[in-house]
């Protein structure tokens, strides 16, 4: 009875705001996930950069040598608690974030920070940039306390964040050298893991192996050229540091064998995707029939497609069996989150015409079809827990309103399940607010802090007075309490 009472508490804890640290880790039984003795079964966004940003309005970096590395940056501890409320709120009980970045040539020229860094003597092993683990700290600690679980893979087989290749340049070695565990680079790898599984939360003060809003531990990201000796040895590690989390083969595109048996592993997962010719419903089928029932399986990456073909993925990941086997998770590519400062990060996915998508769905991501696959996805989380239809999204929480400028421009960190924002101004003498804008959206695409802005107030203004601002977010279930109040005093005429 007190663990029914637990999870009532915490399921429908978005009603009520309230925070919700995990009783369990996620278990494993045959195919299925637990947590406690309730089958746990997920869809949502997956959600790369809750721990690092890709930011995209600053285009390339043109010192970087490859021709197309881009500029990062860490998240605040505001963007992060705003990120993981947007996904609980909207019904995702877990997600999958990205790699720990490593160190390139060019990162000092493009003022790019990194999680991993060379060893500071030749043949030493990589360092953790402390920095960064601090961001990644309070990701955890948030998660945890908002209800959010976490695949974390180590290492990328591709370079965007830098990966393998990276990785293996520290021992002039070759990208090809990660794979094999006798080269330097594997040994490096092996470094990295144990560094990361033995740190200890600096806000929650647990070992990363204590925390259970890390749902599972991904070999790496896309391994595409996994071996059953790298991924054997790598999950045996993983498993001796982390015994209570799970271990997830982050090999891309097939089905080891040798992975369906390893008693260290508990999750396979595969990526879909057009180019190679895995986007489609028979692909779930087909990796279901190759794993027996003896694993969970995840599709840890899908999208890019119109948004019928991904209802129809995203059905089958729902409701089809295999001998009694079914998906356990599936995650469209990809979200991006609200700006400190008001708007949304963005990304867009190469020459395609696809974006990344912002939670809960703007009118304004019409032509990326926003509002639609995120409905998908809901639908797909109610049918995943046995319900005919998503819940209600909870009405939304104040905004957060920054300073009002001299050109009047108005910004705030949207609140994560508002659609609109009502914006109010009064003198600072008078004790009515009056209403200047209504449905005023923050859920533009490419939006550009350095020269957008959400609001402008046009009207004319008394020179010599002070005037106050707040904003009200809005949804289908109500609106939040204002935001807090910023004063503008009126210096001269516009």
């Amino acid at each position: 009875m007190l663990k029914n009472a637990f999870f009532i508490a915490c399921f429908y804890f978005v009603s009520s705001h309230a925070y919700c640290q995990f009783e369990h880790f996620i278990t494993r039984d045959g195919s299925r996930l637990l947590d406690g003795d309730r089958p746990f079964r997920f869809a949502g966004l997956h959600a790369p950069e809750l721990h690092r940003i890709e930011d995209d309005e600053r285009g390339v970096c043109k010192e970087d040598r490859r021709g197309w590395g881009q500029y990062f940056k860490w998240p605040t501890k505001e963007e992060q608690q705003n990120w993981v409320r947007s996904l609980v709120r909207t019904g995702h009980k877990a997600t999958r974030i990205y790699v720990l970045s490593v160190a390139q040539p060019d990162d000092a020229a493009c003022q790019r920070e990194v999680h991993i860094l060379p060893p500071v003597k030749a043949d030493g092993m990589p360092r953790l940039n402390e920095k960064a683990m601090q961001v990644l700290d309070h990701l955890l600690a948030t998660a945890d306390e908002e209800g959010l679980r976490l695949i974390i893979p180590f290492i990328d087989h591709w370079s965007w964040w830098g990966g393998r290749a990276e990785l293996a340049a520290f021992y002039d070695e070759s990208a090809d050298d990660f794979y094999d565990t006798k080269s330097k680079t594997y040994r490096a790898y092996q470094s990295i893991i144990q560094q990361v599984v033995t740190r200890t939360n600096t806000i929650s003060g647990r070992k990363y192996s204590a925390e259970k809003a890390i749902m599972a531990w991904e070999t790496g990201n896309e391994l595409k050229d996994s071996t059953s000796a790298f991924v054997t040895e790598t999950a045996a590690l993983i498993r001796r540091f982390a015994p209570n989390q799970l271990v997830a083969d982050g090999n891309y595109l097939s089905v080891l064998s040798s992975s369906v048996n390893d008693p260290n592993i508990d999750i396979i997962s595969n990526h879909f995707y057009s180019v190679n010719h895995n986007n489609k419903p028979q692909t779930i089928i087909d990796d279901l029939v190759s794993i027996k029932g003896k694993k969970v399986y995840i599709i840890g990456e899908f999208g890019l497609l119109p948004t019928k073909q991904i209802q129809e993925i995203m059905q089958a990941a729902v409701t089809s069996n295999v001998n009694g086997a079914q998906a356990s998770g599936a995650l469209v590519w990809g979200f991006r989150g609200r700006r400190h400062n008001g708007g949304f990060y963005w990304h867009k996915e190469g020459n395609s015409d696809y974006y990344s998508y912002h939670l809960p769905g703007f009118e304004a991501g019409k032509e990326n079809d926003e509002i639609a696959v995120i409905d998908t996805i809901r639908q797909a989380q109610a049918n995943m827990n046995e319900e005919v239809k998503p819940r209600i999204l909870p009405s939304p929480e104040p905004p957060t309103l920054r300073d009002v400028s001299q050109a009047r421009h108005i910004n705030w960190l949207g609140s994560p399940v508002a659609r609109a924002y009502r914006i109010e101004r009064k003198l600072a003498s008078d004790k009515k607010w009056y209403v200047i804008a209504k449905e005023i959206s923050d859920g533009k695409n490419q939006y550009d802090s350095r020269h957008d802005n959400l609001f402008t107030d046009t009207d004319e203004l008394t020179v010599g007075q002070t005037y106050l601002y707040r904003v009200i977010g809005i949804n289908e279930s109500g609106e939040s309490p204002p935001s807090n109040v910023q004063p503008l005093y009126i210096s001269s005429k516009r």
